[in-house]
């Protein structure tokens, strides 16, 4: 049996709730120097970049010292630096914490907030906040949301812990209920239950549906509809609906709503991929809210209901919504 390498605590500390980067070096490898291993796989910041963390001793090893560039390439050697964060434009609204104890802490993210740090968005995401905010710097989220999907995030206090709950989801042991506001189509026959096979390549926005066994399960529901703003009636109405899925597909609600031909209010990539909102923008976000979170504690084995408070801009005012205007969480941000 293989042993497992322990992994050494990190020398570094957090900045700004953003933990450092962990490199661990390959077994196996004809680089000379650890310099040499790190230009190549840091390719995309450029040998100077590397070789200017080198001279100012940002690059550490497990003693918290600094490596220096010539030092010798030792096969799963592990080194640590932090990243050069980005310039980041604030999300200008709260993230709210709904419940809090020793094991979780669960919060009601805005629209436009990353959960975890990926991509340019680093230092201003839901985790990285919440470490902040609360003090927790070994908070760690147990699932994510879409950046551009509003609503209940479940985050774990104790590292070791994690697992448990992310078991939860994994093992569809997690109930969520989500609400959005789409058009009304009156030919669409509700409730009823989308199987598709849903798959995401990287480097592609957009996800698509694909023949083949389903991998994504969501139940659809109406919830009410009402007629066009300005009290024009036929169709080209709007819905609110109920969305629960049993599957963890990347933009599956998305995905599926497109697919009975009720796109989402808002969304950017479904059915169409728009040109990308200049930073800063915050006006008219996706109109997909995580509603409901309900699961047994794994580590306590208390029932846990949990509901956001947000309200969905499109549906308390569409044309406000529409101009773009908004006032913060009660207004669906």
């Amino acid at each position: 049996m293989r042993r497992k390498t322990r992994i050494p605590p990190s020398p570094l500390p957090q900045r700004q709730g953003v933990d450092p980067v962990r490199v661990r070096l390959p077994a196996t490898g004809s680089w000379g120097t650890v310099r040499e291993h790190l230009v190549e796989r840091l390719s995309g910041a450029g040998a100077g970049v590397v070789d200017g963390m080198f001279h100012t001793g940002r690059i550490v090893g497990a003693d918290g010292r600094p490596v220096t560039a010539d030092a010798p390439f030792e096969p799963g050697m592990f080194v640590w630096f932090h990243r050069d964060l980005p310039d980041e434009v604030p999300v200008p609204f709260p993230l709210e914490v709904v419940h809090r104890d020793e094991h979780i802490v669960v919060a009601d993210k805005p629209h436009f907030l990353a959960t975890t740090p990926r991509g340019g968005h680093v230092a201003e995401t839901a985790l990285a906040r919440l470490r902040r905010e609360l003090d927790l710097p070994a908070l760690t989220a147990a699932h994510r949301l879409d950046r551009l999907t509003a609503g209940l995030v479940l985050f774990t206090v104790r590292p070791e812990e994690r697992g448990a709950y992310q078991t939860l989801f994994r093992d569809r042991r997690v109930r969520k209920e989500y609400e959005a506001v789409a058009p009304f189509d009156a030919g669409l026959v509700l409730p009823r239950t989308v199987r598709s096979r849903i798959v995401k390549e990287r480097g592609v926005l957009t996800a698509r549906e694909v023949p083949g066994e389903p991998n994504a399960v969501s139940r659809v529901e109406l919830d009410e509809h009402r007629d066009r703003p300005g009290g024009q009636s036929g169709p080209g109405g709007l819905a609110r609906y109920r969305l629960a899925p049993a599957t963890g597909q990347t933009h599956q609600l998305r995905v599926h709503m497109t697919a009975l031909g009720v796109p989402i209010l808002g969304d950017p990539l479904y059915p169409e991929v728009t040109a990308p909102a200049p930073a800063g923008d915050f006006r008219r976000p996706l109109q997909l809210l995580a509603r409901a979170l309900e699961f047994t504690d794994p580590v306590t084995g208390e029932e846990h209901r949990f509901r956001s408070g947000r309200t969905l801009a499109a549906w308390a005012s569409y044309d406000r919504w529409a101009a773009g205007s908004h006032d913060g969480p009660s207004d669906g941000q």
